[in-house]
């Protein structure tokens, strides 16, 4: 006995319906290759960035962090990581638009110029919105459903009624007449809302605070922490000056009236005029560049047998950064005024602050001004920047008891230190060099007129 089923294949349904089955399968799987041909034309479009050439006496550094993660959009230079090295810290940036696909290395670790850093697939849009699929996989779902409902209405009417799920019992008259609940319905639910109650219970228990043991008096931890490269290249730097330099301070002492009065006159002009707060580190840096000219030996420094004079003043001023003490680059100072000492000072005060130094905003130097008074220092013996041959040290202001024209008097003072190579600089030069400096900024008048 013929089923219902070889009935409609004999009519030529079944046939008719295959070939639309297999007409839209084809459609589909066409769908899908369009869709991994253009994924597999974007994969070739990868590009590898890799660590950056950083100057030429640093081959490699520590890779500190990624500032972004795969699947993340960049756009064209914006940072995607940061190397620090023993001198600054590099950013890698994005050489386009796009999207970043692959890390290859790991946050701590050593990278070397040259090695691979990341991938990035180039493309100036974004990820899709969560909320809304590509075509290319909208078209392919429905190419899928396409085909069942297809086969689904090709079929004898008869044989769609036979698939049909049976339907719900109607419910007794008993079930109308107890509201529709049986006893063991009623008793499922009180085990449910039981349940409930229990897991409430639990939870409440959970947020109760748990008493931590006391803490015991005296407790003596101990914490290690890995030094970063900065860190370690400027102790040994320090530890070569002491090594290498024979080191020596002399002291002098400083009436800071007439800087103080001079300053207080005319800050408030400078902020208004040139936008930029008038310190006393642009009256030492003046002040030391006069100074370094009339005494030749302390803007030197030994190179082998011979010593090296120069005729130009670069000033490395001293800034205190998280990382550690760097020391930028003030160039020309001698050239310079009063103005444009304190915007160059500020602007890389700023930089190196924000870990945005140079190599080149580094480099060089022949004289180092270190001004520990901004932390409340009174007195101080600094260490020499090799291969300078001095640094100078300033500290805190305070008022003491002096003598003015036989008068004892109130005066601000500060104590300033000079330590230098003794191999290059005699006991005469360098306190000559404190005289002159305390000549100038006593009556910064004189300054107009060297």
């Amino acid at each position: 006995m013929l089923s219902k089923r070889v009935i409609a294949v004999a009519r030529g349904r079944g046939l008719r319906s295959t070939g639309v089955v297999l007409s839209k399968n084809w459609q589909a799987a066409s769908t899908y290759a369009r869709h991994a041909q253009f994924h597999s034309s974007r994969l070739l479009q990868a590009e590898t960035v890799k660590v950056p050439q950083m100057a030429e006496s640093i081959s490699e550094g520590t890779l500190r962090t990624f500032h972004k993660k795969p699947g993340d959009h960049v756009e064209a230079d914006e940072e995607v990581a940061t190397i620090e090295t023993d001198k600054i810290d590099v950013s890698v940036n994005a050489p386009a638009a796009g999207t970043i696909t692959e890390l290859l290395a790991s946050e701590e670790d050593t990278v070397a110029v040259g090695q691979d850093l990341f991938r990035f697939e180039p493309g100036e849009g974004g990820a899709a919105p969560s909320g809304e699929a590509p075509k290319e996989t909208q078209s392919s779902e429905s190419a899928e459903q396409l085909p069942k409902e297809t086969k689904d209405t090709s079929e004898p009417s008869e044989q769609q009624v036979d698939k049909k799920l049976p339907e719900a019992p109607a419910p007794s008259q008993a079930d109308k007449q107890g509201g529709g609940v049986k006893p063991d319905q009623g008793e499922a639910k009180k085990e449910v809302s039981s349940g409930k109650d229990v897991a409430k219970a639990a939870a409440k228990k959970d947020k109760e605070p748990v008493a931590q043991a006391p803490k015991v008096a005296g407790a003596r931890n101990e914490t290690r922490v890995k030094m970063n490269r900065m860190r370690l290249r400027i102790a040994e730097r320090l530890k070569e000056s002491q090594n290498a330099a024979a080191s020596l301070t002399t002291f002098n002492e400083i009436d800071m009236f007439s800087l103080m009065d001079m300053r207080k006159k005319y800050k408030d002009e400078v902020l208004k005029v040139h936008d930029v707060k008038l310190g006393f580190m642009s009256a030492f840096a003046k002040a030391s560049s006069l100074v370094l000219k009339e005494i030749p030996a302390a803007n030197g420094s030994i190179e082998g047998d011979e010593i090296v004079y120069r005729d130009y003043v670069d000033l490395s001023v001293a800034v205190a950064t998280p990382k550690g003490l760097v020391t930028p680059v003030v160039r020309n100072a001698e050239a310079m005024s009063f103005v444009e000492i304190e915007k160059e000072i500020a602007s890389l005060g700023r930089k190196a602050r924000d870990g945005k130094l140079t190599l080149e905003d580094m480099a060089g130097g022949t004289f180092t001004i270190s001004n520990g008074g901004v932390f409340g220092s009174l007195y101080g013996t600094p260490i020499i920047n090799l291969p300078q041959s001095a640094v100078l040290g300033m500290h805190a202001i305070k008022d003491r008891p002096v003598v003015v024209d036989g008068q004892i008097v109130i005066r601000p003072v500060m104590i300033v230190a000079l330590t230098y190579d003794h191999r290059l600089l005699d006991g005469r030069e360098a306190v000559t060099f404190l005289v002159k400096l305390k000549e100038y900024l006593e009556d910064p008048r004189k300054m107009l007129l060297a």
